[in-house]
């Protein structure tokens, strides 16, 4: 029997509860986890070839935060605050396009390089002292990590690969294709949630054959006895080989023989950055949580190929996450928040074997203890 005096941190994987319900809607727990979690985490921008030519850039905005990834004459990467040094006016509002000259204001034009120096100002000249070279654009720091780039708040961050070690070469096993992936959609749906609780509905599998009829057709197409979920210091994968008897997938008639490439991938990088390959679809998906408040959160869905031609096992892949497993998702992370606010309800019990199965919570517990230990500074580790 689980004892309620042992510290969260310190239960029994096997017997343990869940976080306390209000650390899904709480207003103060999620300002601390804006500050000690968001503004120190690494966020997915882009896919590099996103940014194949100079000018080319992708805007990203976090809480009131607004970034500008962009590369330069020189062929560099850069990352910016988007933000004009003179009075604050915001300076690119697309979130993505190719800048052929320089960035201009349209308040007052001063205009920036594709770094981020500033070039010009109007009347400068008139002004005593004025240095173009006092007003830079502050970076923020950058790092290309399996084929994408990322950004973070902090210039004191670990590099991706001292967090992460291990992750990148997880993702190109999964994905060798991944260097010639060219963005095909991008949609936001904001989602009446909090961030961790779509998190946590993406990181089981206890409810692929128990909830929706698109969970039940998603583990037709997988060999779901082999679905394994594993956890690492501050990522994790989970997915299974593809089901080698299927003969159509989304409604589309396979016409070749499966391959081992055409199983179930997913990766999380903490917090959260998720990456992913539905079985047979040829594609890659890109799934971000971008918490807006404690009880809403953008929920990213991006499609990459590396085919000109999209695949039309591809294309039926990308409607069926968008119009059929993405809203069976999306219904329970709604119905799951309104549930969290229930007098009758504070916390509930990790369903976690001694195996770690492939319907075990242990990732969903491992996350938690993530958020947990990003929040009070205790061990994340079983």
């Amino acid at each position: 029997m689980h004892n309620k005096q042992t510290p969260w941190h310190a239960q029994d994987p096997e017997q343990a509860l869940t976080l306390p319900s209000r650390y899904f809607f709480d207003k103060d727990i999620f300002a601390q986890e804006q500050q000690e979690i968001f503004m120190k985490a690494w966020h997915f921008g882009c896919h590099v070839n996103e940014l194949s030519e100079p000018g080319a850039y992708v805007v990203r905005d976090i809480f009131d935060q607004s970034v500008i990834l962009m590369r330069d004459k020189d062929g560099e990467i850069n990352a910016f605050h988007n933000v004009c040094q003179h009075r604050g006016n915001r300076l690119l509002t697309e979130t993505r396009g190719v800048q052929k000259g320089t960035i201009r204001c349209l308040y007052h034009s001063w205009c920036y390089a594709h770094n981020g120096d500033l070039r010009a100002a109007p009347r400068s000249q008139n002004i005593k002292a004025f240095n173009v070279d006092d007003f830079h654009i502050p970076k923020v720091r950058l790092q290309v990590f399996a084929g994408s780039v990322y950004f973070n708040f902090d210039a004191d961050a670990e590099d991706m690969n001292t967090l992460f070690p291990g992750a990148e070469d997880a993702i190109r096993a999964a994905i060798p294709k991944l260097d010639d992936m060219r963005l095909v959609q991008e949609d936001d749906v904001i989602v009446p949630a909090n961030w961790k609780v779509i998190m946590d509905n993406s990181i089981e599998g206890y409810h692929f054959q128990l909830s929706g009829p698109h969970h039940i057709d998603l583990a037709s197409l997988i060999n779901f006895s082999d679905y394994k979920l594993r956890c690492f210091d501050n990522w994790w994968t989970y997915g299974a080989p593809p089901n080698f008897d299927a003969k159509e997938a989304y409604g589309v008639a396979l016409d070749r023989q499966a391959e081992e490439g055409d199983g179930f991938f997913n990766i999380g990088l903490f917090p959260h950055n998720t990456f992913y390959q539905f079985p047979f679809s040829q594609c890659m998906g890109t799934f971000m949580m971008i918490p807006l408040d404690a009880e809403r959160t953008i929920l990213r869905f991006g499609y990459y190929s590396p085919y000109e031609q999209l695949p039309e096992v591809t294309q039926a892949s990308i409607q069926w996450m968008n119009e059929d497993l993405g809203p069976e998702d999306i219904d329970l992370n709604i119905t799951v928040q309104k549930g969290l606010h229930s007098l009758g309800y504070d916390q509930g019990r990790y369903m976690i074997d001694a195996a770690r199965s492939n319907e075990s919570e242990h990732l969903v517990l491992h996350f938690h203890r993530l958020v947990y230990q990003a929040l009070h500074g205790q061990s994340a580790t079983d």
